[in-house]
């Protein structure tokens, strides 16, 4: 089943015909063509095998996940290809990430949604952990989605991915977080995740060890 599933996700990608001077990929979700600018020397602007998890489900369970007319917010949204899919299925989403990833964020979040999409989505800096009640404020922020690709991965800020976590979540959101487990101490992070929130699988792909999850604040779960 993993392998058949890999397999139809991998049927989404598609790479141009002639070689480019820019670097870019196309993949096929929600009934468009998406053409994803990337650059190699950052790990933002990769598209890696996470996204595309939760972009088919996205697709594949927009009866169950009903995303028309939802506040949606991706955290390290990389090249966009997440916010680009919840947009085309008509959601109302703020992309963000690092300042120095938000031109090419931008240009591929535009150029694969501008008439397409019921509400054009927003592109805005997000460094975890800063500035949080100022950019986001409480009171004014509300989110029905919290979504997250690959964003646990070896780096130092853990702490402030988790603090992110908790400050753009309220009690009825709903988290979709597809993670690829590597390394001891990024995957202690799923611990220290559920001290805020409960967490329950949605699918497991071991070819790619990677795990997507739905989670809600402690006690929301089945309410």
């Amino acid at each position: 089943e993993d392998e058949q599933m890999v397999a139809e996700i991998m049927r989404r990608r598609f790479f141009p015909a002639v070689i480019t001077h820019k670097a870019w990929e196309g993949f096929h979700f929600a009934g468009h063509e998406i053409r994803i600018t990337e650059a190699t020397d950052c790990y933002g602007a990769v598209v890696w095998p996470s996204a595309l998890v939760l972009c088919y489900f996205l697709e594949t369970n927009s009866k169950q996940y009903n995303l028309v007319d939802k506040n949606v917010i991706e955290i390290g949204a990389g090249t966009g290809l997440v916010s680009i899919v919840a947009s085309l299925l008509g959601a109302l989403v703020t992309a963000t990430d690092l300042p120095e990833l938000l031109g090419n964020l931008q240009h591929n979040v535009l150029q694969n949604t501008k008439l397409k999409c019921k509400h054009q989505p927003c592109v805005k800096e997000l460094s975890w952990g800063i500035d949080l009640e100022k950019n986001f404020p409480r009171s004014s922020c509300h989110f029905d989605y919290i979504m997250a690709a690959d964003v646990v991965y070896h780096h130092p800020f853990l702490d402030e991915l988790l603090l992110t976590f908790d400050h753009l979540c309220e009690k009825d959101t709903v988290i979709l977080w597809a993670m690829k487990f590597r390394l001891d101490k990024e995957n202690q992070f799923v611990g220290r995740f559920q001290t805020l929130f409960d967490l329950e699988v949605i699918s497991n792909f071991p070819s790619w060890n990677i795990t997507l999850y739905k989670a809600m604040r402690k006690g929301r779960m089945k309410v």
